[in-house]
This record gives structure tokens, sequence and C-alpha cells, in this order.
């Protein structure tokens, strides 16, 4: 009796083993997705945490809405890049409606998610019926919406009403609305592809659409009902997204259709339809999610992030394939299929277990030895940056790590990369995981609040860099006086013009402070010259490129103008470029920020003038400033860094 009982346990013992096993084997991005979070959990002491995991969860709710979504075209075999753009129009729509129009809140909503269904209606109609590929008909689309994004907005940041941006709020101060609503369009997914004839539908077309077809398949008015479903949760989570940001931002999502197709593919999904599920799909945005999280907690540069994301997507991927490739192997060699836990099987997936187990691991170890994020000491600072694709961040960056480093501060540099979400999640990355303050360079100064209202509430004081922060407690703002420098950059243009003239205005990212004081100060300061005429203002977003086809297009409609004034350098060398010949000579261009390639053009008389800031200088202040509100000491409320114009006789002095 005694040697039946234990016969029975050793055997339910071996069966949960074999179940794990097989559960593990039998998913590669399951694995992937269990060796990333024990590998995190070994590198970071704060990533394990409850506070830190919901943060993650956040963080994958919005990919994962939209990969959910993107699921259904994937598995019938089609493509959906448009949906980071539907859910900018979604959420702006919302916006504008219960605001600007005096929609009420309720039929806001309605319009919202009637918009996202239209987008992915006419989506499905190009597919179908206009006979366009899905890579096509979806890239009109992506267009069409952020264009129409932006027409609505004017390119402004839209005020999100209170009564919907509880779905970026937590429940009971701890449960984050985002994850339920992630959880809730996961399961509908779920029950979509498993319980419905649209989902068999989906599965159907994907395997073959012509056997579809000729079995009776309505094809052409599935696909409409499947692109009008991710249009709808396109919809949702531009709705989630613009309520963690209590604002809708015209530009935001940009590229989140290549994270949401990434988690789909990763989830185990096929390119080439029939293959998907939605619990492969979240685990793929998680995945994603994870590896961010972990990289801002292990300190890991951000452009080295860039490339060990890369580098962990391909090996989830590949995992999966080698998975499925000795599963068809092994049948084939058998004449059957083997048990995924037959001992052949399980030799083969333990190896390749345990490669990825280190392949994975290594990347994430790896990776550490790159951190030139992080300067070491006992005080620990986080500092998010809006991009450092900008000179002038670049040298902000250098500045503060410099001062970290004399000062032996344990500085962390993020890289928001002009994403507000992005930069949303940094900073909750950096609250949970308890630095001492947190300096803050704002892509969007409306939609940071949320994230420094959260560090406000942790006692962890916050520095506001170059830009301000709007309803939110901050200890101080260290900036360059915008305002007066818009108004010098004025005087210097309109001397040079001698006060007569045509001029085109080129605007920086929309929402930003620092673009709207260096646009107020330059208004102010050319109202003292009636002589001179803005003919068009047109936003480049701090962009060198942007600048340059910005400043091509206003040349065809206004080629007789004598003068550009660019809210900053990138975008002023930009429109030197476009300007050929003209910049320097009959075209006088005034920059802003006073960056080494500005000066240069200033130096080669091709720039008239750039008014210089010191962002070297900005952030030591910055660091200076952080060390001394962590340690409770009075800071000042505001820090103004001074700007001269510098020109051709006295650029030898900046250079």
């Amino acid at each position: 009796m005694a040697t039946d009982t234990l016969k029975s346990t050793t055997g339910a013992g071996g069966a949960a083993g074999r179940t794990v096993r097989r559960l593990l084997l039998d998913n590669g991005a399951l694995s992937a997705l269990v060796v990333l979070l024990v590998a995190m959990s070994l590198l970071s002491g704060d990533f394990l945490t409850t506070q830190n995991l919901l943060n993650v969860g956040v963080q994958a709710a919005v990919t994962a809405i939209l990969a959910f979504g993107v699921t259904f075209v994937i598995v019938s075999a089609g493509i959906d890049l448009s949906v980071g753009s539907v859910a900018a129009l979604s959420a702006t729509v919302l916006a504008w409606s219960a605001t600007s129009a005096g929609v009420p809140v309720w039929l806001a909503v309605i319009l919202a998610v009637a918009t996202g269904i239209a987008c992915g209606f006419v989506n499905g109609a190009l597919v179908s019926y206009g006979k366009l590929p899905p890579f096509i008909a979806t890239l009109a689309m992506l267009s069409i919406a952020r264009g129409l994004s932006l027409v609505i907005s004017q390119g402004s940041p839209i005020a999100f009403p209170d009564s919907v941006s509880v779905l970026g709020d937590t429940l009971g101060g701890w449960l984050p609305v985002p994850v339920l609503v992630m959880i809730a369009m996961g399961l509908i997914t779920a029950l979509i592809l498993a319980r419905t004839y649209i989902g068999r539908s989906m599965y159907a077309i994907g395997g073959n659409e012509e056997a579809a077809r000729l079995s009776g398949l309505r094809v052409k008015k599935q696909k409409l009902a499947i692109y009008a479903l991710s249009g709808l949760f396109a919809a949702v989570a531009g709705i989630v997204l613009a309520s963690r940001l209590v604002s809708a931002q015209p530009q935001a999502a940009q590229g989140y259709e290549l994270d949401a197709i990434a988690a789909v593919v990763i989830g185990g999904a096929s390119l080439a339809g029939g293959v998907g599920k939605a619990s492969g799909t979240l685990i793929g945005a998680l995945i994603l999610a994870v590896l961010r999280n972990g990289l801002n907690l292990l300190s890991v540069s951000a452009f080295w992030q860039q490339v060990v994301i890369g580098v962990v997507i391909a090996l989830a991927v590949l995992l999966d394939t080698l998975r499925r490739k000795a599963g068809s192997g092994t049948a084939s060699a058998s004449g059957s299929s083997a048990a995924p836990g037959s001992p052949g099987s399980g030799r083969k997936g333990v190896m390749k277990l345990g490669i990825a187990v280190i392949c994975v691991a290594s990347v994430v170890a790896a990776a550490t030895f790159f951190n030139s994020g992080s300067s070491g000491g006992t005080t620990k600072v986080g500092m998010s940056l809006s991009t450092l694709n900008n000179p002038f961040f670049v040298q902000m960056k250098e500045g503060a790590q410099a001062e970290a480093k004399a000062a032996g501060v344990d500085l962390t540099v993020t890289d928001a990369q002009n994403d507000a979400s992005q930069q949303a999640n940094q900073l909750q990355n950096f609250t949970s995981s308890g630095v001492d303050s947190i300096i803050v360079n704002p892509v969007d100064s409306d939609a940071v609040g949320p994230g420094v209202r959260s560090a406000n509430t942790a006692d962890i004081p916050v520095i506001a860099a170059d830009r301000g922060v709007s309803k939110a407690r901050t200890a101080t703002l260290v900036a360059s006086d915008n305002v007066a420098g818009g108004k010098l950059a004025a005087k210097a243009l309109a001397d040079k013009l001698r006060g007569k003239g045509s001029i085109v205005v080129l605007q920086g990212t929309a929402g930003t402070s620092a673009s709207r004081e260096r646009g107020a100060g330059f208004t102010a300061g050319l109202k003292a010259y009636p002589g001179i005429k803005v003919v068009a203002t047109q936003p480049a977003d701090f962009d060198r490129t942007k600048g340059l086809d910005v400043m091509t297009n206003l040349l065809q409609s206004h080629p007789g103008i004598t003068g550009v004034f660019a809210e900053n350098d990138e975008m002023a060398l930009g429109a030197v470029k476009a300007l050929g010949s003209k910049a320097g000579k009959s075209v006088s261009v005034v920059g802003f920020d006073g960056t080494p390639d500005g000066l240069k053009a200033v130096e080669a008389g091709t720039l008239y003038a750039s008014v210089a800031q010191q962002p070297k200088e900005l952030g030591k202040i910055a660091v200076r400033n952080a060390v001394r509100a962590a340690e409770d000491k009075k800071v000042d409320s505001m820090v103004k860094v001074p700007v001269k114009v510098v020109t051709r006789q006295n650029v030898a002095d900046f250079s």
C-alpha cells in the first residue's frame, strides 16, 4: 500500500514537471520572458518589487492593446501600419470634441471609437475592394490619420477630459486601470479568435485565402470586419495613452505600430498568416516592456538599450523558430508526431532553452558594461532627456555627467526619443527605483505632469531642465531665458534687414515651453519693426531634416523672403541647406542654441547669427540643484542661464 502511494505521488510530481516543461518548451516567447524576468531580478534589486512589476504592466498596456488588434490582421495574413496614427487621431478627436466643440464626454468617447473603426474600415475597403497590398493601404492611412490629428489639434496638445483621464489612474491607490483595460481587451481578443465565426474565418483566410473563398467564406467582407476590429483596438489604445498623459498628443504613438507588430511576432504569430493567439501577443508585449524597464533600472546607456532590445527580440523569435523546426523534424523522422514530453524532444528542447538562457542573460549582463549613463556614487539622480538626437541635449548630458563624476553622484541618463509616453515610463521607473532626485527635460510640458506628480507623492524632488513642467511641483527650473533670447533674435534679424523685409519662422516641437517662449519672445521683439512681415510660420520639430524639407516647401510659395528665424540651430541649418547660395547673401538666417555646428555656420557666414545658450553649463547646474534638493537644502525656484547673440564678429569667443 505504501509502495502504491509512493508511486502515485511520484507520478503526480513527474506529471507536473512534464507539464511545466512542455509549457516552456512549446512556447518560445514564454521561455524568453521567464529568462528575462530571472535575469533582470538577478541584475537589479529594484526589479522584482510589486510597484515595479505594476509599472511593467502599465508600460506594456498600450502596446499590448494595439498588438491585440494587429493580431487579427496578421492571423489573416495582412499587416496594419496605421494603428499608431489611428490611436493618436482617436484620442485627438475625443479631446477636441469634449473641449473645443463642447460635445458631452460620453458622445466624444463614442466619436473617438467610431473614428478608429472608420479608419480600419477604410483600410479593409482599400485591401479588399481596392486590391491594394495591405502594406500600401495601411501606410497611406498612417499618413492620413497623423495628418488629420495635426489638423484638428493645430499641432498642439489638447487637454483630456477628467472623467476619461481616470483610465490612466489607479484603483485603490495601487492597481493601475490601464492594466485592467489590457487584460479585458486580451480576453476579448482570445474570445474572438477561439469562439467566434469571424475568428475562425481569420485563421482560414490566413491559412489559404483561395481555399477559404472556395469553401464559402465571404473573404472581402470578413477583411472589412478584421481591419475595423484593428481600428477599434487602436482607438481604445489611444484613449488609454492620452489618459495616462492627461492630454491628447497629435504626435503620440509614433512608431508604436512597429512595437505592436513585434509583440505579435514575438508571441509566436506568423507573418504568413494562419498562426497566432492572444496569450502569445500579451507575452510579446510584456517582453518589450520588461526589456525597457529593466534596462532603465540597470542604467544602461540610452543608445545601447536600442541594440540590446533588438538582439533580444531576435533571440526570442529565433528560439520559437528553432522549436517549430525541431517539432516538425521529429515528426518527419519518426513518421508520426512525437510527444513534446518524449525523451528525444525533451533533450532537444532543454538544450535550446539552455542556449536561450545563456544568450539572453549574456546580452543583458554585457549591456550593463556599456553603461555610459551611470556615473557611480552615493546620491542617485535620474535624468530623462527629451531626445539625444540633438546636439544641444547631447551637450547637456555631457555637462551633467561631468558634474556628476566630479561630485561622486550616481547619474542615470535616459533618452525619451521625443515620445511623451516613453518619458512617462522613464519617470515611473526612476520613482519606483527610489532615486534621490530626478531631472527632467520634458518632451511636452503638460504630458510630463502625471509622472512628476507621482514623484511628488513619493517625496522625490524634481528639477526641470530647459523646459518647464505644467500642473506639477518642481524644486526648480534651470533654463535659458528663452523669452529674452527670442527678443534678441528678433532684434538681430531686424537690424540685419534694416527694419524691412519678409521672413518665415520655423517653430520647434508643439507643446514644449522652449518653443512657446522663444516664439513669444520673437513675436514681442518684432513688434518694434512694423516694416518686417512674417509671411509663413511652420513647425519643423527642432529637427534638421524637417527644417530642410519645410524650408524647401516654403520657398516654392515665398521665393522672395529675405530672412528666416528658426527656434533652434538644427532647423536653421536645415533652412541654410534649402536656401543654398542664398543663405548669408540675399537671405539672412538666425538660429538658437549656439551648438558647435551652428557656430561653424556662423563663422562660415551661411548662418547670420545664433542665440547662444550654454547647454553644458545648464546640465551642470541641473545636477548641482538636484543634489541640493536631495539633501533638503534650499534651491531657487528658477535659475536662468544667460544667452547672447553670436555673429561672425564675436564667434571666436564662443568657438
